[in-house]
């Protein structure tokens, strides 16, 4: 194996860990903004579901619309 050989195989792998690297930080934020969005529906839906249990016997709510 020449010297060409071994530099053209790590100039191979540089630009595969470039690309790896680039496709990483592209995809980070939109994987927190969903990830963070599917916890606020979660959440909401956890203390939506809470309130309604607690004032499950409430007259108030009949006149919640």
């Amino acid at each position: 194996m020449g010297v060409e050989a071994r530099t053209q195989g790590r100039a191979a792998l540089t630009v595969a860990g470039a690309v790896v690297l680039v496709v990483a930080l592209l995809a980070f934020p939109i994987v927190v903004g969903l990830s963070t969005a599917a916890i606020a529906a979660l959440l909401g839906h956890l203390l939506w579901r809470d309130g309604e249990a607690r004032h499950a016997g409430s007259e108030l709510r009949d006149l919640n619309v």
